[in-house]
């Protein structure tokens, strides 16, 4: 993590551990002094490829929240850019993410759920692209830019609805993670 400008504007930049090899884990930069179970968190992500990402890599960004104190748990909700305007309509369906770390991650739910926890919506690299979700009890709304409605709803959030926790910056593998503008509304 690093404070760096980016077309002139103080941002917070991400990138994933090299040493984590597994995908959907803790790679993320906690927020200090937040504790939150229900609420908006709003915040603008600009994703772009390593350039030592490979052909598989999709630029993934998002949010992790109700992140236990010692990582053990959090839930995430985080987009794939490249994805949401690719040729392959099977890639362009899987544009965004949810996965709960660390019994529920995406190939699980992939397999036990299929279309369930994914959905498009077009994106794509290096644009600022504002991500608001909405979180109360065990729902979770994700926004995307000025949406009015939804574009993934997650009705059954695995940690349960009195969950809470930490806020986190993420990121996963080949990605270069821009982060500005963090509004967090607690209900």
């Amino acid at each position: 993590m690093s404070f760096e400008k980016l077309q002139g504007i103080k941002v917070v930049k991400v990138i994933k551990d090299s040493t984590v090899k597994a995908v959907d884990e803790p790679t993320f930069v906690k927020i200090k002094g937040v504790d939150f179970q229900d609420g908006t968190i709003e915040v603008k992500v600009l994703s772009r490829l390593l350039k030592t990402a490979r052909s598989s890599d999709r630029g993934f960004i998002g949010v992790a929240f109700r992140i236990h104190e010692d990582n053990s748990k959090f839930e995430c909700i985080y987009i794939r850019p490249t994805n949401g305007r690719a040729e392959d309509q099977v890639r362009r369906n899987h544009s965004i993410q949810y996965f709960s770390y660390p019994d529920f991650k995406f190939d699980r739910l992939r397999k036990e759920s299929p279309e369930k926890y994914e959905t498009y919506a077009d994106m794509g690299l290096n644009e600022w692209i504002t991500i608001r979700i909405e979180v109360k009890g065990k729902q979770a709304n994700l926004f995307l830019n000025d949406s009015r409605q939804p574009t993934l709803i997650v009705n059954d959030l695995k940690m349960g609805e009195n969950a809470s926790g930490a806020l986190g910056l993420f990121v996963d593998v080949g990605t270069e993670g821009y982060f500005k503008d963090l509004k967090i509304t607690k209900h």
